[in-house]
């Protein structure tokens, strides 16, 4: 009998110097390492993971505010699942075990059927592609089709959490190449987007973190692709996610222990189901995929 862990079924990937570890609850990203030396949190396949670590975050990423929505002129209730916050966080697949659709030495795909329900009555079918190259890295592709009769909102995101090998983030400096910032409340619920001056978070030179603490959406980023990096200025050493997504989620990892940084490329900002910014409208039989690549240079 097939033995499940905490994190379903283990993927392991190599090619070159770089080892990727894929699970299959939340089809996440549970390691990816150049070198031995680690470019992601870690955490082992028989655990169950903190922070959503590298899960896959679908129909919709971060939060909606209060789980509840309208859409249409319906109002629609999903469970919250931050009561801190009194937030419904990311999505509907973090702790579902999808399906290995194809697994060989340097590639993986994972596929799940998103199935109506009364908080989001539509039907997608998702799919999830980690392919490893010594050249480029971990490339990551999120490819939904919806697959009823009815056209459907859509999110979609991924949660890794990059590391320069575990060290404290404080000595991490960090790059991000966005103009503008979303202020939020003590909810983290939208308030108004600022210029990133503002919030005293302007990251597009790169400075070291410090005891900064970061959990903010920014967008404003350059058009055609941009990259989010992490580098320590004592070996050079560096990590980074590039994307081409309009928004980027960054949090310094305070309640893990700040030795990482979760960098979440997305295709609309939090409580976008309320906003309706950015939110993709798929019609039936429409299909939608981003990509993103995690990379390291180790001087």
């Amino acid at each position: 009998m097939k033995t499940r862990h905490a994190s379903g079924t283990e993927i392991r990937l190599s090619s070159g110097a770089y080892e990727a570890r894929i699970v299959s609850v939340g089809a996440g990203i549970a390691g990816l390492t150049l070198d031995g030396a680690d470019l992601v949190m870690p955490h082992a396949a028989d655990e169950l993971p903190d922070g959503y670590l590298g899960k896959t975050l679908m129909p919709w990423p971060n939060r909606i505010t209060g789980g509840a929505y309208t859409w249409e002129g319906v109002e629609y209730r999903v469970p919250v699942n931050e009561p801190a916050t009194g937030a419904a966080l990311h999505g509907l697949m973090t702790w579902v075990d999808w399906d290995i659709v194809h697994a060989d030495s340097d590639s993986a795909t994972l596929g799940a059927f998103i199935a109506p329900r009364y908080g989001y009555p539509w039907a997608l079918e998702a799919w999830v592609t980690y392919a490893l190259s010594e050249e480029r890295g971990l490339s990551v592709t999120l490819h939904a089709t919806n697959i009823g009769d009815e056209p459907a909102p859509y999110g979609v995101s991924s949660h890794p959490y990059l590391t320069l090998d575990n060290a404290p983030n404080a000595g991490y400096e960090l790059s991000v190449p966005a103009a503008s910032i979303l202020e939020v409340d003590e909810r983290l619920a939208p308030v108004a987007l600022r210029p990133v001056g503002e919030l005293d978070r302007d990251f597009r030179t790169g400075h070291l973190l410090g005891d900064q603490s970061v959990d903010h959406a920014f967008t404003g980023l350059p058009e055609g692709g941009w990259a989010v990096t992490l580098r320590d200025p004592s070996n050079g050493k560096s990590v980074s996610l590039a994307a081409d997504a309009p928004w980027v989620q960054v949090f310094t990892a305070d309640h893990l222990g700040r030795r990482s940084v979760a960098v979440e490329p997305m295709t609309c900002p939090p409580d976008a189901f309320n906003s309706h910014e950015g939110v993709i409208v798929l019609a039936p039989g429409q299909s939608h995929s981003m990509t993103f690549t995690i990379s390291g240079d180790l001087g």
